[in-house]
């Protein structure tokens, strides 16, 4: 049995304006996630990745389908049950700089869901050393503020907030696309360090296909709010059989000029817009 179930998730928005026909964000939706993989959720700015996020950590309405976690429904549970489910299931944001209450010390960040939880304070301090020492922190990182970290330590931190409560699995929306690209490594790395040590599950959502190749065990391509392709992630991320992720794949930087040339002249030899398909001209890195 799978860890998280997603089948045939519809996400309605009600129309702007006047008589404004409803949005749809997201259409017959499915995805399935097993405990201790990472599958990688991948597509372009406004594909609908970050309301599948919402709509699995209940913060977005689902309007038809089912989310099944461990297979249970998490679809329109009470307040009390939603808090409850949290412990299970927790959420990485993408800016670790608005994502953090900078009037707090780190101590004071990472004791907020523990004391939610009801944990002693002497059990939340040994917790909180552990925590510091599994996102690779000093221990003294948890009387200063965020403002004295850097960016990737500041994920660091968010990422240790996110494991307090020792989750089953973490939503990650682009949690390293702010980070430059020395940094995005070493939290990846730690993310897989983390996840071979406690079996966490992830859902990586990103736009960045390279970063998906490395992270992740599966991959679905989401496009106007729909999978328009998954499998495993080095299928997907090699030979993918849609032009939509042959695109996305061609849009992804590499260091090496001469293979930038060659990934920018190929992404421009595919048909544009393949069967109402396709990524704008701007996301080709150069």
């Amino acid at each position: 049995m799978s860890l998280l179930s997603v089948r045939d998730l519809d996400v309605h928005f009600a129309g702007r304006g006047f008589r404004a026909p409803p949005f749809q964000a997201l259409q017959k939706v499915s995805i399935s996630i097993e405990s201790g993989k990472t599958l990688g959720l991948v597509g372009e700015s406004g594909s609908g990745k970050t309301t599948l996020g919402r709509a699995i950590l209940g913060l977005t309405p689902a309007t038809g389908g089912a989310i099944e976690f461990e297979g249970r429904s998490v679809l329109g549970l009470s307040r009390r049950k939603r808090r409850a489910l949290s412990t299970d299931i927790q959420v990485v944001f993408q800016d670790p700089y608005s994502s953090l209450n900078p009037a707090m010390t780190v101590e004071s960040i990472l004791a907020e869901p523990l004391q939610a939880a009801g944990t002693g304070r002497r059990d939340a301090v040994i917790r909180i050393r552990s925590l510091l020492d599994e996102v690779q922190l000093p221990v003294d990182a948890g009387s200063r503020y965020p403002s004295e970290f850097s960016g990737g330590q500041r994920q660091r931190i968010a990422l240790a907030r996110a494991l307090a409560l020792s989750p089953r699995l973490l939503v990650c929306d682009e949690p390293v696309s702010a980070l430059d690209m020395s940094t995005q490594a070493k939290i990846l790395e730690l993310l897989i360090e983390i996840q071979a040590t406690t079996g966490v599950a992830y859902l990586f959502i990103t736009h960045d296909l390279s970063v998906v190749r490395y992270i992740s065990h599966d991959v679905a391509v989401m496009y106007r709010g729909e999978i328009v392709e998954s499998g495993p992630a080095d299928v997907i991320t090699t030979t993918p059989t849609e032009l939509y992720t042959q695109r996305l794949l061609l849009a992804s930087p590499v260091a090496d000029p001469g293979r930038q040339a060659l990934r920018r002249a190929a992404w421009k030899a595919l048909p544009q817009r393949p069967l109402g398909v396709g990524v704008p001209e701007t996301a080709i890195t150069t």
